[in-house]
């Protein structure tokens, strides 16, 4: 007799699994573990040790990197987060037109385009700027920041608008509310959640991007990531594990909480 077919249970597929989990998370083990390495180097174990979370704390290019990475984060995610809701509300409320597909096609292109062209590409527009005005600071960061954060911000945004109940908005619109009071008073607590959540995940990519600030930066703005890259040139030292470890634990806690967030639809 033949046996029942079962899709959860396949020859092979949990030994596939688990090599794919230790593929991914093996090397983050290490790298965690070897933070708290008491040795000068990362190919011997020294013994625990805090020493090098305090050199990275004590570290004024860590510190001055850190905070201009939450600088520019924190700014490119709230205006992306902005320009994301914007773009949702316009792209849902509303009924189907031709032209409605090559929106949503432009809106998530920095996601479909390769970073390094989008990075060569701001590269080139941002030099023409710098020269026509002399002007050298963040802001081009935040710029790029910013764009290329905003269909990150707008995919959770645009999903929890999908899903929302439009009687309450009608039932407004019946009782002679203004579009604008509508959208206080109704839309803007219902859409919250999503509005978090795309504020949350459009701040891990910025605060994450190596690429494009690598291409956009000018000298003396370096973020974490890319401070961490140029001293890995030089060579891996436990202060590096130390300050991805601290980043690990960042981006962990804020990925966590925007899976909450984007849970909740009450």
């Amino acid at each position: 007799m033949a046996k029942n077919f079962s899709i959860k249970h396949q020859t092979g597929f949990t030994a596939i699994a688990a090599t794919c989990f230790i593929v991914l998370y093996l090397p983050i083990i290490v790298l965690v573990a070897y933070a708290f390495n008491a040795a000068n180097s990362t190919s011997e174990w020294g013994g625990f040790s805090m020493r090098w979370f305090q050199s990275a704390w004590q570290n004024v290019q860590v510190i001055d990197a850190t905070l201009r990475s939450f600088q520019i984060g924190a700014v490119a995610a709230m205006l992306s987060t902005i320009f994301a809701t914007m773009a949702a509300l316009a792209t849902t409320r509303t009924a189907s037109y031709p032209g409605l597909t090559f929106k949503y096609a432009a809106i998530n292109q920095p996601l479909m385009v390769p970073e390094i062209v989008t990075g060569v590409a701001l590269l080139i527009f941002f030099s023409r700027i710098k020269i026509f005005t002399g002007y050298s600071g963040l802001g081009y960061l935040i710029a790029a920041h910013t764009a290329f954060c905003i269909p990150f911000a707008y995919l959770p945004i645009r999903a929890r608008l999908e899903n929302m109940d439009l009687t309450l908005e009608r039932a407004a619109a019946d009782l002679y509310a203004t579009p604008w009071k509508t959208f206080r008073r109704i839309t803007l607590p219902l859409l919250w959640p999503g509005i978090l959540a795309g504020l949350m995940l459009a701040f891990v990519i910025s605060l994450d991007d190596v690429v494009i600030t690598e291409f956009v930066k000018s000298g003396g703005q370096d973020t974490l990531p890319t401070y961490m890259l140029g001293q890995i040139r030089r060579g891996i030292t436990p202060e590096i594990n130390a300050i991805s470890t601290a980043f690990l634990l960042l981006s962990v806690a804020i990925v966590t909480l925007f899976f909450f967030v984007s849970r909740k639809r009450d």
